[in-house]
Formats: C-alpha cells, structure tokens, sequence
C-alpha cells in the first residue's frame, strides 16, 4: 500500500497524483495541512516538504516528484 503526503495546490504533488491517476496506482492521501499529518510527515522525513511517498510493504519512503515518479514506474 502506498501513502502520498500532499500539500493542497503543490504542483509536484499534482504531478505524481496525475500519474498514479494515469496508471490506476491508489494510495492513501494524507494532506500535510489537515489533521495530524503535518507532525507523523516530520517524524517520517524530517521535513515538511510534499510530495512524500511511504511503500507500506517494502518500507521505502522517499521525496521528489521525480524519484517518486521513477519508483512507481518501476513496480508498476
């Protein structure tokens, strides 16, 4: 399973949702402003920064629209 940590109106954000969209990936979206989000993001990355994506069964956890992009291409 796939979490996707968003910011509302991040391009980069968009840009990997399109193509998760484009290629039937689901995840669970969490948005960095709503909730709790914003703290478990830091305690995860140490970053506020969005995109940021957890592979719930490999344990891989990543930022950077591109490098989330070329990992889900490969375990597509």
């Amino acid at each position: 399973m796939y979490i996707l940590y968003i910011e509302q109106g991040c391009p980069w954000g968009n840009k990997v949702m399109d193509f998760m969209e484009a290629n039937n990936i689901k995840a669970e979206l969490r948005d960095r402003d709503t909730g709790n989000h914003e703290a478990d993001l830091i305690k995860r990355g140490g970053k506020r920064q969005t995109p940021y994506l957890v592979d719930t069964k490999t344990g891989i956890e990543m930022y950077e629209s591109a490098d989330i992009i070329a990992y889900l291409k490969k375990n597509l």
